[in-house]
């Protein structure tokens, strides 16, 4: 396998964006306050901790093409491409939020995507490949839920 700056840059840059997401996700979560508390904080709950799995994926990921992740706050907030989260108690705000980081990570996973193709890169292909796929589907499971 050929490892170019380009496909290792642009996983630490995905790996600082989720780890910031991560964190707007526990924002959402320990905040959430109305009507749909119940059912977001709950949902909110879920895509935190599937995040926490997708950013130790990146990372070993990384590790195994012999690159070293990124693992500072400094690092994480100077590549995400989402920016920190104010305090949001409403769960329309913290949804529209959720679409949007999710659309600005399937933008840099479908780079990756085809980077990782380029390079024969088989298992950070997939990786990209099933990650888009569940993506897409929650993307339009929320933006669903806002337009109800």
């Amino acid at each position: 396998m050929k490892t170019t700056t380009e496909l290792v840059d642009k996983l630490n840059k995905l790996l600082a964006t989720y780890q910031i997401h991560y964190q707007n996700l526990r924002g959402l979560h320990w905040n959430i306050k109305g009507e749909n508390f119940f059912e977001l904080h709950l949902k909110y709950e879920e895509l935190y901790s599937r995040a926490q799995e997708i950013i130790d994926e990146l990372a070993e990921r990384i590790l195994s093409i012999g690159e070293s992740p990124s693992h500072t706050y400094t690092d994480y907030l100077e590549n995400s491409l989402v920016k920190e989260l104010p305090t949001t108690k409403d769960g329309k705000n913290g949804v529209a939020y959720i679409v949007e980081a999710q659309k600005t990570l399937i933008a840099l996973e479908r780079e990756l995507l085809a980077i990782s193709g380029d390079n024969d890169d088989e298992g950070t292909n997939a990786l990209m490949s099933d990650l888009i796929r569940e993506k897409e589907k929650t993307t339009w499971m929320f933006t669903s839920w806002l337009n109800k």
